[in-house]
């Protein structure tokens, strides 16, 4: 059970430095332009959007992670 437990938040501690490290590097520097003064609203809007994707990308990594290692230990 503990090797399981571990596992599962090495995975979910790599997954957020990983996560942070692409919206930093990739997302910080991103820009529209090309639209006037809606510029800075549409680069926030996609910024967000690609950020709620990554999250729910995680949680489904994580949610199958969780799951495998449960029905594991329950077999054993």
């Amino acid at each position: 059970m503990k090797v399981g437990l571990f596992g599962f938040l090495f995975v979910m501690w790599i997954l957020i430095i990983t996560g942070g490290g692409i919206l930093v590097t990739i997302l910080g520097p991103f820009s529209i332009s090309g639209y006037g003064d809606f510029d800075w609203i549409l680069t926030s809007g996609f910024k967000a959007i690609f950020a709620i994707i990554l999250v729910i990308a995680w949680i489904l990594v994580m949610s199958k992670l969780k799951n495998w290692i449960f029905r594991k230990d329950i077999k054993s």
